[in-house]
């Protein structure tokens, strides 16, 4: 029987201006397997896009309860699951004014599916594969016909 392959994803977000315009940028690498995705948001944060990366890269793993490792240079990202923040942000419903409910939650709800490890990388280092998604993420950001952020804008109340 052969063994489960391991999926390995590299995330990365972007903000011009923190709000301002932003990307995400991903690579997801299964065997000799690659697959690039992006997209621009007109207004965001660097969080956000940070975050919504990873929800993305999981949604379009079409296998299920396999190896994820996530690569990202977002320690906001890495320190909220592996040090179990998120887990106790859930419990108090966000307390405290908690930021990115919306995407924490759908993040939430897709890890189910996966065995995910995340590992922190050095952004805008030596790492070829984070480098490409800075630089998917910084052209998505920097795009034209930039999609809406439905769950930042109605958050800072620019949606009804």
């Amino acid at each position: 029987m052969q063994a489960t392959q391991q999926i390995s994803i590299y995330t990365d977000g972007a903000s011009r201006g923190n709000p301002g315009p932003g990307g995400y940028g991903i690579v997801l690498i299964w065997g000799t397997h690659k697959k690039e995705l992006s997209a621009g948001y007109r207004l965001t944060t660097n969080n956000r896009m940070e975050l919504l990366a990873v929800i993305i890269a999981l949604q379009s793993l079409t296998k299920k309860n396999i190896p994820v490792i996530i690569y990202t240079d977002s320690q906001y990202v890495v320190n909220s699951v592996e040090k179990k923040w998120l887990d106790n942000w859930i419990k108090t419903d966000f307390k405290g004014g908690k930021k990115n409910k919306d995407l924490w939650l759908q993040y939430y709800e897709l890890s189910k599916h996966f065995n995910i490890k995340f590992k922190w990388v050095k952004g805008h280092a030596d790492n070829p594969w984070n480098n490409r998604c800075d630089a998917l993420a910084t052209a998505a950001a920097d795009g034209k016909n930039l999609l809406i952020d439905e769950g930042y804008e109605k958050e800072i109340n620019l949606l009804q």
